[in-house]
């Protein structure tokens, strides 16, 4: 077994098993230099305490050109073309200008008049899927009902949601970087035509919006509408497929999970500790230390990357009483599945309803499912970013 406490951690024990790696480090080194699987390193932060401390931490920036003194930082990203302008690698006051033009779209109250189309999505994939009888969890079911959702909301043509899931799934994994080079000028290119077709034929979706709002003079560019697209499209469905997968792959493995989830009145807190529970999102997407600072007991140098482990601190038992249990009557308050600070997960509304329906029309429909395949067969897929299987073929039985 590797020495946690100076060896590499994204091995293959990481891979198949993220939290027992996680643990051993949290407790031995909860903040550490760690090599990226391609190349570089990374400080990563495993404790509640200090994760949740990160996410707010103003030292700790988005943007990499924070850490440069004023007089060098270009002006421009440092990321070539519309990616650059994401709102993830971006700090105040420009994250603020860009999430309030999309906000509004995933309150509440307006995710929630989602919940019938939701369901008629679900119940139009499980249709399909009954009649084949054996499916792959993953690229029938768990994929196309976020990507369907999001391009609907987008105005994104749903005939595209195959190549946008491609595209996505290669810039998330670890990837070849000439692969994730082309799949981001290939999805660039994409919502950069789309969105110069929209001008002149608008629709009601969100994409048009955003156009008439920098129509109106919100200032919002060709390149930072595309960067909206794109963060919204990947976004928008990798966390709700990665845990709804994660959460059916679980309650295989587990028969009182299934009666839980059978005989629930509701599924909102069993989503929700799944939530906690399989950490879709394992690691936050990277910061920056803009200064020399303390965290954890390790000095982080000015300059270095940080990467803080969502799937660590919500397994933390300083935090999380018996945390490696499935417990929905536990306070599910403060878990950090959807980060904390001014960079919240817009969507976390959209991504827990469509989860909870998703799960209660699966087993609603077929109780008895199984896997086609031996459990301990499955395969994760390798990205520092989520926590997810590559497929789960399922035998459907009613």
């Amino acid at each position: 077994m590797t020495d946690l406490a100076t060896g590499p951690v994204f091995t293959d024990d990481y891979w198949a098993d993220p939290y027992g790696t996680l643990s051993r480090l949290r407790e031995i080194a909860p903040v550490r230099e760690v090599d990226l699987p391609d190349g570089g390193s990374t400080w990563l932060v495993t404790r509640y305490a200090d994760v949740r401390a990160a996410f707010v931490d103003p030292r700790l920036a988005k943007d990499f050109r924070s850490t440069m003194p004023p007089e060098q930082r270009p002006a421009e990203p440092l990321i070539p073309g519309p990616a650059g302008h994401m709102l993830l690698l971006n700090d105040p006051p420009v994250h603020t200008r860009l999430r309030k033009l999309v906000v509004s779209t995933f309150t509440v109250r307006r995710v929630a008049a989602l919940r019938p189309a939701i369901e008629q999505i679900a119940a139009s994939l499980l249709d399909r899927a009954g009649q084949v009888g054996e499916i792959d969890l993953v690229a029938d079911f768990a994929v196309p009902l976020p990507m369907q959702v999001i391009c609907e909301l987008l105005g994104v043509p749903l005939d595209d949601r195959d190549a946008f899931a491609a595209w996505s799934r290669t810039m998330i994994d670890d990837s070849p970087q000439p692969e994730k080079h082309q799949a981001q000028s290939s999805l660039t290119a994409y919502l950069s035509d789309l969105v110069t077709a929209k001008r002149d034929a608008p629709d009601e979706a969100l994409l048009s919006a955003l156009i008439r709002a920098s129509e109106d003079g919100d200032a919002l560019t060709h390149d930072e509408i595309v960067a909206m697209g794109m963060i919204l499209l990947i976004a928008g469905h990798e966390t709700t497929s990665n845990l709804i997968t994660n959460s059916v792959h679980a309650i295989l493995r587990d028969d009182v999970l299934r009666e839980r989830v059978l005989g629930a009145e509701s599924l909102t807190p069993i989503v929700e500790e799944f939530l906690r529970w399989t950490s879709p999102v394992a690691n936050a997407p990277l910061r920056f230390a803009t200064e020399d600072l303390e965290l954890g007991g390790a000095t982080i140098p000015r300059g270095a990357l940080v990467t803080l482990s969502v799937a660590a601190a919500n397994r933390d038992p300083e935090r999380f009483d018996a945390p490696e249990l499935h417990d929905p009557d536990r306070d599910l308050t403060g878990h950090l599945a959807f980060g904390h600070g001014i960079h919240f997960c817009l969507g976390a509304s959209l991504a827990r309803l469509e989860a909870e329906v998703a799960l209660g029309a699966l087993f609603e429909r077929f109780p008895h499912l199984t896997s086609a395949v031996p459990l301990d067969e499955i395969v994760y897929r390798h990205s520092m970013l989520i926590h997810a299987l590559s497929a789960l073929p399922l035998r459907l039985a009613p």
